[in-house]
């Protein structure tokens, strides 16, 4: 069995540590850019957001079965991880440029530039994640493979919470909108070159069925696979943890503890953290059901990130606290990037054919549902306090954006386990499973 590279386990984890600098900054600063560069009502971003969430409904779905149906020489994802680098990076930039003009114009381009920027990142993010389906027939491979994704994901994650601030700061300011075009066209650049490597280096070593899956029947990967679907409904809450502190961090930052230099060190508790809850998950996954670590992440996770809120105690316990609850939803990623690999095999032994791409794509739109959601809430609650740009802080705006970075993502804490009890694939149900689709895998070759 051809294991997976060193080359190709460093370029995975850097072009993933590189596409979430892209997408980490345009989470943390587009809903401040909108309002208070830009001076949108927060109601019209809120409309924004929430439109291009319907549009990923279509986005994301149509993306996963066109890569499935992809058949080249080089294989079926990777011509989109050529493609996609550098209209992730040109759209990146757009949505941060003041382009001028009227109010509704305003509105109408930003609308525009974010719509775009979403349909460039799903070409790419799409057949990344997949990717890693196919690296290998070997479960563990593929589950080292996710891990190093996600813990480049969380540096990169981590390099714009630490340092987006000073690089800002040194091109004018949170208070410039030439400022977040600048940074804006270094992060896009710096990240894009990094995924670009990986349409060049990664490979394919599960190869797809000779014939195109129908749209009609592709389709069935999802809704003929129970297990998945419960862990669908899971992974859309518990996405909701770090979109919610992500959209609202800056704001935390200057209006509860009074200084935005304070995004760096929430950067440097997440990083942290999730490296830490991500390290330990692979060896926690061999030796218990991933399942039960999944639950049991969720409520240390909700109990961990509530309690800042209930006791009090300024930045240093807030940052300690939330620094502990990142370690738990670094478990859960592992934990349910993991399960997804688990559904689809099931899919394949079920139904016959893998349905990689549609299974990454619902994924993915359920990650950027899940930061839709949370800059919809985010807005709510911007109105709701009577938020105005660079207002004085009253009791309300104090009370609601704690709230929003302590209290709501508690609360999806506690909820993902909801569903997760839905999901009733077993470890040995599983094992038995891949031992049988091996043995047919063997097969086919052989006639």
């Amino acid at each position: 069995m051809q294991k997976i590279s060193s080359r190709e386990k460093l370029t995975y984890t850097g072009s993933l540590l590189g596409q979430n600098m892209i997408y980490s900054f345009v989470t943390m600063y587009i809903m401040f850019f909108f309002t208070d560069l830009l001076r949108i009502p927060p109601e019209s971003v809120t409309v924004i957001m929430v439109a291009a969430s319907l549009w990923d409904a279509v986005n994301d779905v149509i993306m996963g079965m066109i890569a499935d149906r992809t058949r080249t020489r080089i294989g079926k994802f990777r011509p989109y991880l050529l493609a996609g680098p550098v209209f992730i990076a040109l759209s990146t930039i757009f949505c941060f440029v003041r382009f001028g003009g009227s109010l509704a114009g305003t509105i109408a381009v930003a609308a525009v530039c974010y719509v775009l920027w979403d349909v460039t990142y799903t070409i790419y993010d799409v057949p990344i994640w997949a990717i890693s389906s196919v690296s290998s027939p070997d479960p563990d491979e593929k589950n080292r493979m996710v891990t190093l994704g996600k813990i480049g994901g969380t540096i990169g994650t981590v390099i714009i919470s630490v340092g987006s601030v000073s690089l800002l700061n040194a091109f004018g300011g949170e208070r410039s909108a030439a400022a977040y075009t600048a940074a804006a066209a270094v992060v896009a650049i710096a990240g894009a070159a990094l995924m670009l490597l990986s349409g060049f280096v990664l490979r394919e070593r599960i190869e797809p069925p000779p014939k195109d899956i129908p749209f009609s029947r592709n389709i069935h990967t999802i809704l003929d696979n129970a297990p998945l679907l419960a862990l669908m409904a899971a992974l859309l809450i518990v996405d909701m943890v770090n979109n919610l502190r992500q959209v609202s961090q800056m704001y935390f930052a200057v209006y509860v503890w009074g200084d935005s230099g304070y995004v760096t060190y929430i950067g440097l508790s997440l990083v942290l953290g999730m490296i830490t809850g991500m390290a330990v998950s692979p060896k926690l996954i061999q030796r218990f059901d991933k399942k039960k670590i999944f639950i049991t992440a969720c409520i240390a996770g909700g109990v961990s990130s509530f309690l800042p809120f209930a006791v009090g105690g300024g930045p240093v316990v807030g940052l300690i606290l939330l620094g502990i609850s990142f370690a738990f939803t670094g478990m859960t990623t592992i934990c349910s990037t993991s399960m997804l690999m688990d559904a689809i095999d099931y899919a394949e032994y079920k139904l016959g054919f893998r349905g990689e791409g549609i299974v990454f794509s619902m994924n993915t739109f359920l990650n950027k549902l899940s930061s839709t959601i949370s800059k919809g809430l985010l807005g709510l609650a911007m109105t709701a306090m009577h938020y105005e740009e660079n207002m004085e802080p009253t009791a309300a705006v104090v009370t609601g954006f704690g709230a929003m970075v302590y209290v709501v993502p508690a609360l999806c804490f506690f909820l993902a386990v909801l569903p997760l009890l839905l999901y009733r694939l077993k470890p040995a149900q599983i094992d038995e499973i891949r031992e049988k689709l091996e043995n047919r895998r063997q097969a086919e070759k052989g006639n």
